[in-house]
């Protein structure tokens, strides 16, 4: 097996970008699962993984918002996460990737989410502390010591996000070649697991738009994503 460090680090640095931009830096929606997750299988050389999984997770967590104290998972590390290990599962096994392969992807590291959600309440401590320090510069006149210090809160979203998207990417090379072991009717039911989860998600989205007829559209949206993914599939001879 060979770990090509170079789209380990284009992760990690895609990563941490992302989620920068989320919370502290530009906010135009680079974050969301669908953007960053397209963008980060285009980094990788593998875009059908990082398309169809960001579709997956942009509809899983549509419905989610962060509102007052209320802190949903992290859907940014939870879509690159899970993009960039797709994306080196394929590279590691040569075979290109498959709908099985994305199913095992999003169940392995999907997870991630609720780990960023903890990640991000540490941080936002540690940046109310820095922002009251930098408020503190800025009235004793030290503008430039107050904007250093705002711009220094930047760095651990971007380390530590970084480096748990670098972990994943590199986890992915070594769990590729194992899904060759997997047994044919095992491999069989990830691959239809696929448009299963997206029915799921796409049920999901629609329940979480509090419509008055969500339960309505939550059953069309997933009628209409399952038989476009399996008319997808069939078409690429997946199935």
């Amino acid at each position: 097996m060979n770990v090509a460090w170079t789209q380990v680090a284009l992760a990690g640095v895609w990563g941490g970008l992302v989620a920068v931009e989320r919370k502290a830096f530009l906010q135009a929606m680079f974050s969301r699962p669908l953007v960053c997750a397209t963008v980060m299988g285009l980094l990788l050389n593998d875009v059908a993984s990082g398309l169809l999984i960001g579709m997956l997770l942009e509809l899983f967590h549509l419905g989610t918002a962060n509102l007052g104290a209320s802190l949903p998972d992290n859907d940014t590390l939870s879509a690159t996460s899970t993009s960039a290990a797709a994306a080196t599962m394929a590279a590691a096994t040569g075979a290109g990737s498959t709908p099985a392969l994305w199913s095992l992807a999003v169940l392995l590291f999907v997870g991630m989410g609720r780990i960023g959600r903890l990640v991000d309440r540490a941080l936002e401590r540690y940046s109310g502390r820095l922002a009251r320090k930098a408020l503190a510069s800025a009235e004793a006149g030290q503008l430039t010591r107050a904007m250093q210090q705002n711009l220094w809160g930047m760095w651990p979203h971007f380390l530590l996000f970084g480096v748990m998207t670098g972990t994943c990417a590199l986890a992915g090379f070594f769990i590729g070649p194992l899904l060759e072991r997997l047994p044919l009717p095992l491999l069989r039911g990830l691959a239809w697991a696929y448009p299963a989860m997206a029915s799921v998600a796409a049920a999901l989205a629609a329940q979480g738009s509090h419509a008055r007829r969500a339960p309505v559209y939550a059953a069309l949206g997933a009628g209409f994503v399952t038989v476009a993914v399996v008319l997808y599939l069939l078409l690429r001879g997946r199935l």
